[in-house]
């Protein structure tokens, strides 16, 4: 073997290689174990207090590195986690629970939602009876969030979107509820997940709003009404309804009706609601034809003033009601207008001019059905009527004084 001291050069060699390979492999695991040390479970991380104010940065924790620096410097024991702010954006959800089977898997769908889409945790807020969602949402404000989304039935949404008109901070639409009257008519999704989804990636689009102030027979008071919101946010409130009783205010986004609409929202049975939806709604409209219409004198913004004996009047931001009817199609939700609808059938014979003229959207016929055009409107009944708002009944008034609020709420709607 002539040879012998080259073979014994490549076998050194071999050697040598071996010996690094090995070391940088074992330096590698001492640094891995050093992170992991200094990095807290994130399963064992205590939740983020609702305080209502929202901390100036959020922060997550890091791996300390060397004094030296570069992404070799071996990690100083003596260092402990540093903080970067957690720049992602973040969603509050005002939630009603009582919508739902189980508001775990709810949640759980949709923090999956902004994680895919590289959003931060939720701010998750759940209704009470007390407060159906105005505190919840001035809170979530409160914080800073960069969304506030509405999951609930059109009265969760309502009294989200009344609480924030007149902030630059969007509102999101998540279906949740019977009717989700807003959401049917923005064409918006009728799955939460989905429309989850829209609220993050959409465009912002300014819709208006309505504000109503209505005035309750004198000594009377409905307990089980929602609850007035300030509307303080609001820059010009209609004018206070006549009459002797307490003046209340309200915001709505959809529709404000007094009469037929109201009642038939008051006594559709709550457990039929649950199984059937909206299909509820028909039946106690149907037990229903047959009351008595009511005296109006009606003061629009144009000075157009009526006197009429109605069956219903109602003051719509948008057309399209439960079930898919659209009785006002020309209605838009960013025209800076309200739609006023008078019906005024009688018996049997008069509700089939009526449903002939809406479906048919025909002119001809028993003039049953009134519209116009208004800014703002007044309306005083001969007697308390039953009024309800977005489909949340409010008990009887005497009078109600509505205006529009153009442009005056962020919404989230498909890019």
């Amino acid at each position: 073997m002539d040879n012998w001291w080259l073979w014994a050069l490549i076998a050194l060699g071999i050697l040598v290689v071996v010996a690094g390979l090995l070391w940088m492999v074992a330096r590698a695991r001492r640094r891995r174990g050093a992170r992991a040390s200094s990095t807290p479970d994130c399963s064992t991380r205590p939740r983020r207090p609702h305080s209502g104010v929202r901390p100036t940065s959020r922060t997550t924790s890091a791996a300390s590195v060397g004094s030296a620096g570069g992404e070799d410097a071996e990690p100083d024991a003596t260092d402990g986690p540093t903080s970067r702010p957690d720049t992602r954006p973040r969603a509050a959800i005002v939630v009603n629970p009582t919508k739902f089977d189980s508001v775990s898997r709810v949640r759980a769908d949709l923090d999956d939602v902004c994680r895919t889409y590289g959003w931060g945790d939720l701010l998750w807020l759940e209704t009470t009876e007390e407060d159906p969602g105005y505190g919840q949402t001035m809170e979530a404000l409160a914080a800073g969030v960069d969304l506030v989304c509405a999951l609930g039935g059109d009265g969760t949404v309502r009294v989200v979107g009344s609480a924030m008109v007149g902030s630059d901070v969007p509102m999101g639409l998540l279906s949740g509820g019977t009717g989700n009257l807003l959401a049917r008519n923005l064409s918006l999704p009728s799955s939460a997940s989905q429309g989850m989804v829209v609220a993050l990636t959409g465009r912002d689009d300014r819709i208006d709003t309505a504000t109503l102030r209505l005035r309750r027979p004198p000594g009377e008071e409905n307990q089980d009404a929602p609850p007035p919101v300030d509307a303080d946010q609001v820059e010009d409130l209609p004018p206070a309804p006549p009459g002797e009783g307490a003046v209340e205010d309200h915001v709505f986004l959809v529709m404000a009706g007094l009469g037929f609409d109201a009642e038939v929202m008051a006594n559709a049975p709550e457990d039929l609601k649950n199984k059937m939806g909206w299909v509820a709604y028909l039946v106690a409209g149907l037990q229903r034809l047959r009351g008595s219409q009511f005296k109006v004198h009606v003061t629009t913004s144009d000075d157009v003033r009526l006197h009429r004996r109605v069956r219903s009047v109602m003051v719509g931001n948008v057309g399209k009601l439960t079930g898919g009817v659209n009785l006002v199609p020309q209605a838009k939700v960013n025209d800076g207008i309200l739609d006023l609808v008078l019906l005024s059938p009688e018996g049997l014979v008069g509700w089939a001019a009526v449903v002939s003229r809406v479906l048919t959207r025909s002119t001809r016929g028993h003039q049953r059905v009134e519209y116009f055009e208004v800014r703002s409107v007044e309306v005083t009944a001969d007697e308390p009527i039953e009024i309800q708002l977005d489909g949340d009944t409010l008990g009887k008034a005497i009078s109600m004084s509505v205006a529009v609020n153009p442009g005056s709420l962020v919404l989230r709607r498909p890019a």
